[in-house]
């Protein structure tokens, strides 16, 4: 990876890179705050360990994070036929006059589709069945949609913690039908709230309860958002031109609290800190819209201008994915390439349990 920014746009492979699969990490750190954090804020990187946060912010910074929770969203099941299959549940739709009851939407794996009205048999976390039913209802958000929707028979969050699996990356490997009590634990914030989350705002996992009691002590203030987080954060660019890319969309609220508390900040000359790339995309939806509220597909790309966010401590993401894009126009895309080839030469852990870095908002 050299660190040049090209002449021309920006197109899809200026954001592909090799990562040796060993540096993907497979567990979390022993200790949530013990895993390693790359201080990329000046021009040269410092190596750091995540519990030296406190000493990298000051009195009135306002950290801000993303609450949600991650829900046992992952079920997997069989056809009509015998066939078997898998869903990925992204939202819990809500309750419309005249529809049937507990519909959701969410992605399936099977060798071939299901016919619309099929009903579906979904198995119990152990792999025995039936645990309950799911029927096909159609696409989703339009007729040609990338999602499914579901009626389910009984209430879609009760379900999911009866039947579920914690849903994991597709890059970390786990037995089909095995729930390891330690990711029902650690791909989990110690602060999740609001259920209803595909995937885990990853950097948010490196906080425990000392680390956030050390930062409140010396001042750092706290406010949250909610944003649920959907697998489709995984998903990698496909289009050369980024301007073709069809970004999914993702739901998302912000408390009057939270909006008070950067004004707070603002007067008082702190930075605001956001904590993963979930936050940061809450955060500047909620500039460019003036919506507290609603579904977002923002797509931030170098030469995006920041309203909001000051710095941002984040993962290490995945070649030609959205997320590297929004680290790249967050602290300048030559900056962003220095940074991850010094990573990988020191053999920093990549993706949703590896190590992160703090990062200062650039002008590019």
């Amino acid at each position: 990876m050299t660190a040049s920014t090209p002449s021309r746009p920006f197109v899809l492979s200026d954001f592909d890179f090799h990562l040796p699969p060993e540096l993907i990490a497979q567990t979390p750190a022993p200790e949530r705050s013990a895993s390693r954090l790359l201080d990329g804020r000046d021009l040269s990187p410092v190596d750091r360990i995540f519990k030296e946060l406190p000493a990298l912010l000051r009195a009135g910074d306002l950290l801000v994070f993303n609450d949600t929770q991650v829900v046992p969203a992952r079920l997997f099941g069989e056809k009509p036929s015998g066939g078997q299959l898998e869903l990925l549940i992204e939202r819990v739709l809500p309750l419309t006059e005249g529809q049937a009851p507990h519909q959701v939407v969410a992605h399936m794996k099977v060798s071939k589709k299901p016919a619309l009205g099929s009903v579906l048999t979904m198995f119990n976390r152990d792999g025995s069945a039936p645990a309950f039913q799911a029927t096909l209802l159609g696409r989703w958000p339009t007729d040609d949609g990338p999602l499914f929707r579901f009626a389910l028979s009984d209430e879609p969050l009760t379900l999911m913690q009866a039947h579920g699996h914690v849903p994991l990356p597709p890059y970390i490997a786990r037995e089909k039908h095995l729930m390891q009590a330690e990711d029902v634990k650690r791909y989990q914030t110690v602060f999740a709230k609001h259920p209803g989350a595909a995937a885990a705002p990853t950097a948010a996992l490196h906080f425990d309860e000392a680390l956030l009691a050390q930062l409140s002590d010396m001042g750092v203030q706290r406010a949250s958002v909610t944003l649920h987080v959907g697998a489709g954060t995984f998903s990698p660019v496909k289009t050369e031109t980024l301007s073709e890319h069809r970004m999914h969309s993702e739901w998302y609220s912000i408390p009057s609290a939270t909006l008070q508390a950067i004004a707070d900040c603002r007067a008082r000359g702190g930075r605001v800190v956001a904590v993963g790339t979930t936050t940061v995309r809450t955060l500047e939806s909620w500039a460019r819209s003036g919506c507290v509220e609603g579904d977002t597909d923002i797509f931030i790309t170098p030469g995006f201008e920041f309203q909001v966010v000051d710095l941002l401590v984040t993962n290490f993401h995945l070649p030609k994915s959205s997320l590297l894009m929004l680290v790249a126009a967050f602290t300048g895309y030559a900056k962003m390439q220095a940074l991850y080839a010094h990573a990988i030469e020191n053999r920093y852990r990549f993706f949703s349990y590896g190590d992160a870095m703090l990062l200062q908002q650039t002008a590019t």
